[in-house]
């Protein structure tokens, strides 16, 4: 039998906390491994119980969700926890934030339990949670924001093709999508976003996405 998916729930309100735990432990192969209001008792427990997936919320106090994700899954950390950000507040910058420091999805509080139950499970997998309408929208705002900083695109160690499978994740679409647009199968785009996550050194999609912006694929 597969051991259920540890989850610790950090959140500052105890309703929503209770919750969010509530659902998450009805699931046969979900299982809550801690509970907290802070986010420096959610790096700290992290630490020592080492849960496949933190439910971040973005707000709480002594430390915010956006920084103990960075202590969590940040550039550098040896050992980094996977995150999935849950928030009320439906903002551009914290979903940047959140990604910049190393979340590997985003989803908002309101979402259906079904919702944050296939995000979960999404995330455990290794793989990113991110709304194409969400990342269409931090096109727009950032890209111009965090372009200056970084190299231009002709250093960038890909071939034509998967430059322009890069941008295609970038802009929000799914492998089916990005399969229909360059007429080839879902297999081979599969193959591309491995090359691509190698090449890059890049963990997963969302840091893909992340990537192009900061490198300005994106208009």
């Amino acid at each position: 039998m597969t051991a259920p998916i540890r989850v610790l729930v950090c959140d500052d309100q105890m309703m929503i906390r209770t919750g969010l735990a509530t659902i998450i432990d009805a699931q046969p192969d979900l299982e809550v491994a801690g509970e907290c209001g802070d986010g420096r008792t959610a790096v700290d427990l992290a630490g020592r119980l080492r849960p496949d997936v933190v439910v971040m919320d973005v707000r709480m106090p002594v430390l915010d969700g956006i920084q103990a994700t960075r202590l969590l899954a940040g550039a550098g950390v040896e050992q980094p926890v996977k995150v999935l950000v849950v928030t009320t507040f439906n903002l551009d910058e914290y979903v940047y934030e959140a990604l910049r420091a190393g979340a590997s999805g985003f989803l908002l509080k309101d979402a259906p339990p079904a919702q944050l139950l296939h995000g979960i499970r999404t995330v455990a997998t290794g793989a990113a949670l991110l709304d194409p309408q969400v990342t269409r929208r931090l096109v727009g705002t950032y890209a111009t924001r965090i372009r200056p900083a970084e190299n231009a695109p002709g250093d960038i160690p890909l071939t034509p093709r998967e430059l322009e499978v890069l941008r295609l994740i970038a802009e929000g679409l799914s492998n089916g999508e990005i399969a229909a647009a360059l007429l080839i199968s879902q297999e081979t785009v599969k193959t591309f976003v491995s090359r691509i996550l190698a090449k890059l050194q890049l963990r997963d999609r969302v840091q893909a996405v992340v990537y192009a912006y900061r490198r300005g694929l994106v208009n």
